[in-house]
C-alpha cells in the first residue's frame, strides 16, 4: 500500500471483477481482441477510478499490454467500446468521449497518454528536443505558420519553459543537451514519463515503468508516480513487482487469460485465491493423491533407469 492513507472511496467499492467506481475516468465494456484462434483480451466491464493509482497485474501472457494498446489507440478491438470522461477546462464537471475508434495521436490529444516497457526516446535527438516533441497543438507544425516566426515564437518559449520545469522535476536538467541515446535505461524511463507530461494529460498509463531500472532510480520513479496522483492525474500501470504494487497503488485489477478475474485493495489481492491460482496454478498447494504419488514415483524411476543405461 502507498505511504499515504488509503482513499476513502475504496471502502464503498465492491471488490469483485468489473465493480462500479464512484467517479470512473475510463469505463470499458465488452472489449475483445483475437489473434487467429487466440483470444488475447476478453474484458466484459471494468472502470478506472479518477485520481487514483490503479495497478494492472497478471501472469505473463495475461493480455495486459494488449489491453493497454487497445485503450491508447495502438491496436483496434474486434468488439467493444470504452468511454473517457475528462474534466472540463474549469474542473467543475466532465464530458464523455468514446475512444475506441480513435488513433493513438487523437487519444493522446484527448488527454490519455502512455509509456512503453521498451522506451521510445528518439536517440539521435537531444533530451530537450525529445521533450519539445511531446507538446501538442504547436503552431509551428503548420507549414504556413512555420514560415512566419512571430506566429509561433511565444508558444515555443512557453513549451521550452514547461520542458525545463519537468526536466528539473525529473532530475534530468543536466542532460538537456545530451543525445537521448546516451542516457541509461532508468534515465530513459524518466525522460519518457517527463515527455508524456508535456501533453498535460488527465490519464497516464505506464507499461512496466520499473522494468530494468536500478534500485536507486526505482525509488525515484516511485516518488514521481505518487506525485502524479498528488497533481490530480489518474495513473494506470502494469507491474510484475508486487512490492511496487503494494507501495504505490490504491486499487489493483488482475488479468488472466485476457479477462479480469479480480479487483481490490493491494493487501487483499495478495491473499485472493483466484489471484494465487492464476500465478501459481489452481492446485499448487493441494496434497497429492495416491495415484499422483504413484505416477510421479514411476516417472522418477524411469529417469533413473535411463540414466543407468547411459552410464
Amino acid at each position: 500500500m502507498s505511504d499515504s492513507l488509503p482513499p476513502t472511496w475504496v471502502d464503498d467499492v465492491d471488490a469483485s471483477p468489473g465493480s462500479a467506481k464512484p467517479d470512473p475516468v475510463l469505463t470499458v465494456d465488452g472489449v475483445t481482441r483475437r489473434f487467429g484462434g487466440l483470444t488475447a483480451v476478453d474484458v466484459e466491464h471494468v472502470e478506472i477510478q479518477r485520481g487514483a493509482i490503479t495497478a494492472l497485474i497478471g501472469p505473463n501472457g495475461a493480455g495486459k499490454t494488449t489491453f493497454f494498446n487497445l485503450l491508447t489507440g495502438f491496436d483496434k478491438p474486434d468488439a467493444g467500446s470504452w468511454v473517457y470522461r475528462p474534466l472540463t477546462a474549469n474542473g467543475d464537471g466532465h464530458r464523455e468521449q468514446k475512444l475506441n475508434h480513435m488513433g493513438a495521436h487523437n487519444v493522446t490529444r484527448a488527454g490519455v497518454v502512455r509509456t512503453f516497457q521498451l522506451t521510445k526516446a528518439l536517440s539521435r535527438l537531444t533530451v530537450m528536443d525529445n521533450m519539445k516533441l511531446g507538446a501538442t497543438g504547436q503552431s509551428g507544425e503548420s507549414m504556413f505558420k512555420a514560415l512566419i516566426r512571430p506566429l509561433w515564437r511565444e508558444q515555443e518559449r512557453q513549451i521550452e519553459k514547461r520542458a525545463i520545469s519537468l526536466l528539473e522535476r525529473f532530475k534530468l536538467i543536466d542532460k538537456r543537451d545530451d543525445w537521448a541515446g546516451t542516457l541509461s535505461g532508468g534515465q530513459r524511463k524518466l525522460l519518457e514519463m517527463a515527455r508524456a507530461l508535456m501533453v498535460q494529460p488527465q490519464v497516464i498509463m505506464l507499461d512496466e515503468p520499473m522494468a530494468g531500472v536500478n534500485p536507486a532510480l526505482t525509488q525515484s520513479l516511485l516518488v514521481h508516480v505518487k506525485e502524479l496522483r498528488a497533481d490530480g492525474m489518474t495513473v494506470l500501470f502494469v507491474e510484475h513487482d508486487m512490492d511496487v504494487v503494494y507501495d504505490i497503488s490504491d486499487w489493483v485489477i488482475v488479468m488472466a487469460e485476457g479477462a479480469i478475474i479480480a479487483e481490490g485493495v493491494p493487501h487483499a489481492i495478495g491473499q485472493d485465491r483466484r489471484v494465487i491460482d492464476a500465478y501459481l496454478g489452481a492446485h499448487h498447494d493441494a496434497p497429492l493423491t495416491d495415484e499422483e504419488e504413484e505416477r510421479q514415483f514411476a516417472e522418477a524411476q524411469e529417469v533413473l533407469e535411463s540414466e543407468e543405461q547411459v552410464q
